[in-house]
């Protein structure tokens, strides 16, 4: 979904250079093969590496249609049985990326056994699927297993990276992968256009320079790069792995506080045409706000009137397709947006910037990071790391921040990414860094209820219902808003069964998905045979039916990385378990409460209806409080064993005994 963020306007004048780099693709040829890689033994950038790349080399080209593509070509030495399965299948991740749409083209690849022999990939054997990283993110990606692949083999495979209507002022160059590189190259001819000088920034890593080659080019090199690692909870790959970011500037050095207000007056005095308020502008806000009383009344009348009102043809659930969207008039102006009754995400946010203008507040564009990108830091000047995110309004001394623009957004919330951030809000005079608050525990809440019966075979049946609100809502609608009924219902059944694996699931509904304020909701009816363990006369259940297989957060005993949680969550879970008849609850201990403090706490209760016939279990857990949300690697051993306790309190087990014959014919 679009928003402020995807301004042509304000991309242009945000950028501090011109002209594309350009380089001219050397052709499709495999290179030769140096006996020595085939008779490698033993890695060289880590000693315990299953699979090292020999090289990995990238050139950079232009083309007329005003894409940028990137021409890889990588070739990688199998050391171990476990290098053979890590590397027999590839994925080339596909789709957008850091604001570019990605298409991948002619993947070409091949085996080099340790004997010689050459095994070639099929064209055929290339196919689409849908990866899970470890960080939770679904990507799609161009897949093919590596064809006769053994130990002490080498493989290479080839590709072009399609960024789509890329604007080449800024370039990114990666460095790293998940395994490790002997040496990376990029080649790239710069643009000459007179008294501007393309420059580059690294970020993790050592500033490298570049070496000027024959036609024009120019490469830079690293070597010896360590792989990067997956870990669960980390922070975003860019903010930790080495990459490179070529832009074009006037200027080789910036002072950081000069630049950053210089910035926020330019995107003030090139944006205030677009917040223009008009009469149609100033009726609209007077009739949605004339039954509120205070400001923050007025404030979520207009949100909601652009929630309700005014068609988001950027959102994937407005049902236009993508030619459809490019047929439609540009709106220029908010009353344009007004008249229409439709816009995309940045023409709402835009409109709601001018009716709370008319009604008497100060509105502004604020200029933002994301946090799900890598984390800010304003000693970096330069325009590539902000985005127009949101709208900052004034109310009283304070500044609070919206975005009716992204459907799926609460009224006093912002997306995940731009929360507890600071944020440039911009000014003609005086631009202020302004820190947008990170939304409480309570705010982003899965709510579970289940409604059960257990046989005496230990088989559990009922019905299930979550409800999910706040960042839960926003996360579960984007990953559904454009499947059908029937991939939202495999979907779900997948993710049941991921921990149940017996599970029978029927009676699906999927509910909200498209609605920007109500929760979302999953629903289904479920029968999970084997779900209580039953030894002679006693059934042994765990009551957190939602937790049951699901395991520790954290696996590993050691960590690397830092410790990243996206947003601050709670869940409140009831269950309900109607005991089979003749059985009796043996031992009614819960598990036991424990807490972190402000930062995460468990209560748990266990309890009987009056007749004894029903167990009830409720659980209530919350983690993120206080704004805890990023942790030091080598606070990981605290924070496992937080987890740990947490996964075990939910394996809790309670024993029922059936009764004598005489006590169940009584």
């Amino acid at each position: 979904m679009k928003t402020v963020r995807h301004l042509i306007l304000l991309f242009s004048i945000l950028c501090l250079a011109t002209g594309l780099p350009s380089v001219v693709f050397a052709g499709d040829e495999w290179r030769p093969v140096d006996p020595a890689d085939l008779a490698l033994k033993t890695p060289v950038v880590e000693k315990d590496a299953d699979a090292e790349a020999l090289f990995w080399e990238v050139r950079v080209d232009d083309n007329p249609e005003g894409n940028l593509i990137f021409s890889h070509y990588i070739r990688i030495k199998i050391f171990t049985e476990r290098g053979r399965e890590s590397q027999s299948k590839i994925d080339i991740p596909f789709g957008t990326f850091f604001g570019s749409n990605i298409k991948i083209q002619d993947i070409a690849a091949r085996t080099i056994k340790p004997d010689g022999s050459i095994v070639e990939l099929q064209k055929s054997d290339i196919f689409e699927r849908t990866i899970v990283k470890s960080s939770g993110l679904k990507v799609k990606a161009k897949s093919f297993a590596m064809p006769g692949l053994e130990p002490g083999s080498v493989i290479e495979y080839r590709w072009r990276e399609v960024r789509v209507n890329q604007s080449a002022n800024y370039v990114r160059l990666d460095f790293q992968r998940d395994i490790p590189v002997q040496r990376v190259k990029y080649l790239i001819k710069p643009y000459p256009f007179p008294g501007v000088g393309m420059r580059w920034l690294t970020l993790h890593g050592d500033n490298g320079a570049f070496v000027k080659e024959k036609d024009g080019f120019f490469s830079t090199s690293m070597t010896n790069m360590p792989a990067l690692h997956e870990e669960p909870r980390m922070p975003p790959e860019n903010q930790l792995k080495t990459w490179m970011l070529i832009f074009y500037s006037k200027d080789e050095k910036l002072d950081p506080e000069k630049y950053w207000v210089d910035l926020g007056k330019r995107v003030y005095e090139a944006t205030k045409s677009l917040l223009k308020v008009n009469d149609d502008v100033r009726q609209a806000a007077a009739a949605a706000t004339a039954d509120a009383g205070t400001d923050d009344e007025k404030i979520a009348r207009l949100f909601e009137f652009c929630r309700t009102k005014i068609k988001n043809v950027s959102d994937d659930a407005s049902g236009m397709s993508p030619d459809e969207r490019k047929k439609l008039k540009e709106n220029k102006t908010p009353a344009d947006t007004l008249k229409r009754g439709m816009g995309t995400g940045a023409d709402i946010d835009l409109l709601f910037a001018a009716l709370v203008t008319a009604s008497g507040f100060d509105a502004r564009i604020v200029m933002a990071p994301n946090r799900g990108n890598m984390f800010f830091d304003k000693s970096m000047a330069n325009a590539y790391f902000l985005d127009p995110a949101s709208i900052a309004v004034r109310v009283g001394d304070t500044w609070k921040f919206y975005n009716p623009g992204y459907n799926y957004v609460p009224l006093g919330m912002l997306r995940w990414q731009e929360e507890g951030l600071g944020s440039l809000v911009t000014d003609p005079k005086q631009p202020v860094w302004v820190k947008t608050p990170l939304s409480a525990p309570e705010k982003s809440r899965v709510k579970r209820r289940a409604k059960l019966s257990l046989t005496e075979d230990g088989t559990l049946e009922g019905d299930v219902e979550l409800e999910y609100t706040g960042q839960f809502a926003i996360e579960r609608k984007e990953e559904n808003d454009d499947d059908s009924a029937s991939q939202r219902e495999e979907s779900l059944k997948d993710e049941v069964k991921g921990r149940l694996s017996t599970a029978e699931i029927t009676k699906i509904r999927v509910e909200n998905v498209t609605d920007p304020v109500k929760p979302f909701v999953h629903a289904y009816h479920i029968r999970v045979p084997g779900y209580a363990q039953r030894t002679g006369k006693r059934l042994f259940l765990q009551p957190a039916f939602f937790q049951y297989g699901l395991g520790s957060l954290f696996s590993a005993s050691t960590r690397h990385y830092d410790i990243y949680f996206h947003y601050p969550w709670l869940e409140d879970d009831e269950v309900a378990i109607q005991l089979p008849p003749g059985f009796a609850l043996d031992n009614a201990d819960a598990p036991a409460p424990f807490d972190s403090g402000l930062v995460g706490q468990y209560k748990p209760t266990l309890g009987l209806t009056r007749d004894g016939r029903t167990l009830i279990f409720k659980r209530e857990f919350f983690f993120g409080g206080g704004g805890n949300i990023l942790f030091p690697a080598k606070s990981y051993p605290q924070l496992k064993n937080f987890f740990d306790t947490l996964n075990k309190q939910d394996d809790h087990t309670v024993t029922l005994k059936q009764a004598a014959p005489s006590a169940v014919s009584n």
